[in-house]
């Protein structure tokens, strides 16, 4: 057929998508090799609090202060939790719970990150150096008994910040809620446990992460206000050098159930990462060309807008096939327009191929930590998760031009960790 337009924008765009993500793949095999990161027994057991903000939270956060305090850690383990503009019983239930609660009313610096703003200050001012970490967690949250002892082995070894292996305690709600499940297993196992053994950085994602309280103190607080605060800080540590590590301590978090609080999520945090993108790039891309860091482009890669490249081949394809249509082979032969068609097709095609392989190896590889009484849910996930990721190519789009708002997550889902382990 020739080097025709069409022919080189496809060319293009699948060169790109090859060479850009291929270290991914290598990530995987480099997995399937060594397995799970193992850190030596920590010399020393450090001292650390956890920080929780909590927006009317009362139904499950006495679930995660009690998974927090009964760690088998003998350390330092204090919990605090914020009850932010809380219109319900969150900040009792939490002192009953056996945690300080710090009620903070501000309506106009709403969210976690402001959140966290107020009860690192708070810390700093009350506490001076008592803590030598800081967890943060989400009030939805419950720790497996020796998360903290895991986390606390890699941050002998020297990390100012760590991330952990996020599981879901609610994998078999509906095939949204494994969807998620799914996604955070494969990123902590073949990307932030690949990372961190190959000298790289990880990234923070939500919750289950530990920062050294050197960085908190630095700041006297938390400077991050994004709609994705934990992306932009990761951002920021891979821009300014700081490592951030990984630890298989098992934590779990409560998943979106219906498509329609996926949708507001997912909304917000694709609007946050244009956010970061168009804030870092810059430093990414310096990071890059003259430091040669390789954290600085995989960091690149992960908050680059990649749907929007998978939207323009289908907008470039779908609109050259309509002008061909409609011209009776004046703007393209019909060649060319099937070409189109089948352009069409692979794109499509392409992408729910290449999620359903990654579906498939992240079920079998951590079959053992899918807790559910749903058997057939595991199955059925592999098949539906290329369709939930798929969804992101809209929500793309309408983050360019919608204005979005942070807006919580209802959680509900009561249950400690024997309850989600007893289903296994």
């Amino acid at each position: 057929m020739g080097f025709t337009p069409i022919v080189v924008i496809n060319t293009i765009i699948w060169i790109f998508f090859t060479v850009a993500y291929l270290y991914q793949i290598f990530y995987m095999l480099y997995v399937f090799k060594k397995g799970m990161i193992q850190f030596p027994p920590a010399k020393k057991n450090h001292s650390f609090a956890f920080v929780i903000a909590a927006h009317n939270e009362e139904s499950v956060i006495a679930h995660l202060v009690q998974s927090i305090l009964t760690q088998e850690y003998d350390g330092v383990v204090d919990c605090f939790v914020i009850a932010d503009n809380c219109t319900d019983a969150t900040a009792q239930v939490a002192r009953d719970a056996g945690a300080t609660a710090w009620e903070r009313n501000d309506l106009v610096r709403k969210g976690k990150s402001w959140a966290l703003d107020y009860a690192f200050g708070r810390l700093i001012d009350e506490y001076g150096d008592k803590y030598e970490g800081f967890f943060v967690m989400d009030a939805d949250n419950i720790l497996s008994p020796t998360y903290v002892k895991i986390m606390n082995d890699a941050f002998d070894q020297g990390y100012l910040v760590l991330t952990s292996y996020r599981n879901s305690k609610n994998f078999d709600s509906s095939w949204i809620s494994s969807a998620y499940a799914t996604w955070f297993l494969r990123e902590a196992r073949y990307l932030n446990n690949a990372r961190v053994q190959l000298g790289t950085s990880c990234a923070i994602s939500g919750s289950g992460w530990l920062v050294h309280s050197s960085i908190v103190r630095g700041m006297h607080g938390w400077r991050f206000h994004t709609l994705t605060e934990d992306i932009q800080f990761s951002t920021f540590c891979c821009a300014n050098g700081i490592q951030i590590g990984y630890a298989p301590a098992e934590f779990f978090d409560e998943q979106p159930v219906t498509f329609k609080a996926s949708w507001v999520q997912r909304l917000r945090w694709t609007k946050g990462f244009y956010q970061v993108f168009f804030s870092y790039c810059s430093d990414l891309v310096h990071g890059i060309a003259s430091d040669h860091r390789f954290a600085s482009y995989d960091m690149l890669m992960t908050v680059a807008p990649a749907m929007l490249l998978s939207l323009f081949s289908v907008l470039m394809n779908g609109g050259y096939l309509i002008l061909g249509w409609l011209s009776h082979g004046f703007f393209a032969t019909e060649g060319e327009v099937l070409m189109c068609i089948g352009s069409l097709l692979m794109t499509f095609g392409s992408i729910y191929v290449s999620f359903l392989l990654l579906g498939i190896i992240t079920t079998v590889s951590e079959r053992k930590k899918i807790y559910t009484n749903k058997r057939w849910r595991v199955i059925a996930n592999i098949f539906t998760f290329p369709f939930f990721m798929m969804t992101y190519i809209p929500i793309t789009v309408v983050a360019l031009f919608k204005k979005v708002e942070w807006v919580p997550t209802k959680h509900d889902i009561a249950v400690n960790f024997d309850d989600v382990v007893k289903s296994a």
